[in-house]
């Protein structure tokens, strides 16, 4: 007999594993998308937060998660969006900002970035990790970052923006 504690925890282990469908080097659980997984009334819930109001990754990530769930052998499981507190890029674990440099995305600083001399933003280059960067459009490939350019290497690349 499977115990409730056995149950959560290999709904915890198949849904860590659930990528995120517009950064997929990233897990939920790497994001900081994944709240909490529970048992509730005999069924597995799992609790998850949007990056943002609006995120259209969140039916994607909660069919994943369900297919996850049903793929671990857990039949039911359900899906809460859980909206207060809202999500912020400190819930990123460090694992999840270390793949996103090396996928050539500049990951967002602890508490919301360093600040200039003038004021403006500090954000680190993915490629050469030069500070002498440019921000060329407050939005990037998707609503959650920003496209930036190296002034040194040059190249462009996306910066995933504070909240």
């Amino acid at each position: 007999m499977v115990t409730p504690d056995e149950w959560r925890a290999r709904a915890m282990r198949a849904v860590s594993e659930v990528c995120d469908p517009e950064i997929p080097v990233l897990t939920i659980a790497d994001l900081g998308v994944l709240r909490d997984v529970r048992m509730q009334d005999g069924h597995i819930e799992v609790a998850i937060t949007p990056t943002y109001s609006g995120c259209p990754a969140m039916s994607t990530i909660q069919l994943d998660i369900e297919l996850a769930l049903e793929k671990a052998g857990i039949r039911g499981g359900q899906v809460k969006l859980v909206l207060s507190p809202a999500w912020t890029t400190d819930w990123m674990t460090e694992a999840g900002r270390q793949k996103l440099r090396a996928y050539g995305i500049a990951p967002p600083t602890r508490g919301g970035g360093r600040r200039g001399l003038f004021g403006t933003e500090e954000v680190a280059c993915p490629n050469c990790q030069s500070a002498r960067t440019t921000k060329l459009s407050e939005f990037g490939s998707t609503s959650c970052k920003a496209l930036w350019r190296c002034e040194d290497c040059r190249e462009p690349f996306d910066y995933f923006k504070c909240h």
